[in-house]
């Protein structure tokens, strides 16, 4: 039997991407073994978001290479789509595709292995299809299930690379959500983790009537789905009357991520970002008044070009204000090819270490005062993975995750625990009941 590896770097889409492709491989009888083994094919699912996520993928894509030889190597994803000449003028390349027709991953495969050169099978973005869809048979090695139901992005911010990689905003079809929606339950996952590149413009490009609370209404109706998740969602798409419904919904986790990158106006605008830091803190306002201890999570920058001490003492401040659960520190990478490329005051990378190191650790802070409130509270928890004997590790729905202990506990099932105490990263508990 055929053996194919696999290696993802970046976002959950891209997770979502690389999984769909390893279904693809096992329908036509290969193996899927750890990207440590030797494989008859190595595929690599890259990105470009950074200069770091960039330098790791090609150094996988180095790895792979040195482990086969004989091997296909096949480079995907973000980073295939906007440097494909790049990629194919690195030794032992066999095959390019980038963010389209990864649904013909393997028929692309069995040509490179009888062809005399490297393929080059990107597509054009100016010609990209509706929503592709990648139908997982066999699910995954997990205990959450995610599902894309939204690919690409047509906001354009000033530092971003992604519309160019993944094109413009198209959503998969509401009966083909639901029913993979339904496929995932019979599998027996809990939970459904909701992604897209741009998730909260889900059905903008479909027709009036379909939208995000509209798609997460009919899948609250599936029986057996205990628990879904919201990916990423722009501030600007959290709409009170997904708020509400959130509110409302038990089986939608009280867990929003809302990446803010800048708490100062002037660097927000420069950002191309259509909100200002206001704005936010409305958002985050309505938030918490309809659904008190809901976890709100952020993504945010620093070294952004122009940014001032003063700016980033802004930032800093409204951060602190805003009280995050937990919040994703990114240090500004020049992407050739955006707006913010071209900026004057481009800040130096002690500058952003230091800057960045300074987030970090209040995002530490933060997180352990959102944790603090929860000691005491008996919650659900999905049970993930076992830490050593009788003690599992979990998520609660307020994304809080906590090593357990107790006695027969499974993996994937959902038990009831008394929270202890905050540990940093994690709050320890104790089983009290299994769910029902």
């Amino acid at each position: 039997m055929a053996k194919a590896a696999f290696f993802t770097l970046g976002c959950k889409v891209n997770q979502n991407d690389t999984e769909a492709m390893m279904s693809l491989f096992r329908k036509d009888g290969y193996e899927i073994v750890p990207f440590s083994d030797e494989a008859d094919v190595y595929i690599i699912n890259t990105c470009t978001v950074t200069h770091l996520a960039e330098r790791k993928s090609r150094q996988m894509i180095r790895r792979a290479v040195k482990q086969n030889p004989d091997a296909v190597v096949g480079v995907v994803g973000c980073l295939s789509q906007l440097k494909a000449e790049d990629i194919l003028k690195m030794s032992g390349i066999n095959l390019v595709l980038g963010t389209q027709n990864r649904n013909q991953i393997v028929q692309w495969v069995q040509r490179a292995q009888v062809a005399k050169q490297p393929l080059n099978a990107v597509a054009k973005m100016e010609d990209a299809t509706p929503f592709e869809n990648i139908v997982i048979d066999d699910h995954w090695e997990r205990t959450r299930a995610f599902l894309k139901i939204q690919e690409g992005c047509s906001q354009f911010c000033s530092y971003c690379i992604v519309p160019y990689a993944r094109g413009p905003a198209r959503s998969r079809e509401p009966e083909n959500v639901l029913t993979e929606v339904k496929k995932i339950v019979a599998a027996g996952f809990k939970e459904l983790v909701l992604t897209g590149t741009h998730l909260g413009t889900y059905g903008q490009d479909i027709g009036t009537d379909v939208d995000l609370v509209s798609i997460l209404r009919e899948m609250c109706r599936i029986d057996g789905l205990e628990r879904i998740r919201l990916g990423s969602i722009e501030p600007v798409d959290l709409t009170p009357s997904l708020i509400e419904f959130v509110s409302m919904e038990k089986k939608v986790c009280n867990h929003f991520h809302i990446p803010l990158q800048n708490g100062d106006d002037t660097i927000l605008k420069k950002m191309n970002r259509p909100y200002r830091s206001d704005d936010f803190r409305k958002l985050v306002a309505q938030i918490r008044e309809k659904i008190p201890h809901a976890s709100i999570s952020t993504d945010v920058m620093v070294g952004f070009p122009g940014e001032s001490e003063s700016h980033f003492q802004n930032s800093y401040d409204f951060y602190q204000e805003m009280a995050f659960s937990r919040m994703h520190v990114f240090k500004y990478s020049k992407r050739e090819g955006t707006p913010a490329a071209t900026f004057a005051g481009q800040v130096s990378p002690q500058i952003k270490d230091e800057r960045s190191h300074c987030l970090i650790e209040l995002g530490k802070q933060m997180m352990s005062r959102y944790y603090h409130q929860f000691e005491g509270c008996v919650m659900p928890l999905l049970v993930e993975q076992q830490k050593q004997e009788d003690v599992w590790e979990g998520l609660t729905e307020h994304y809080i995750k906590v090593h357990a202990a107790g006695n027969d506990i499974k993996k994937g099932e959902i038990i009831f625990v008394q929270l202890e105490k905050d540990m940093g990263e994690y709050m320890t508990g104790k089983m009290i009941s299994r769910g029902e």
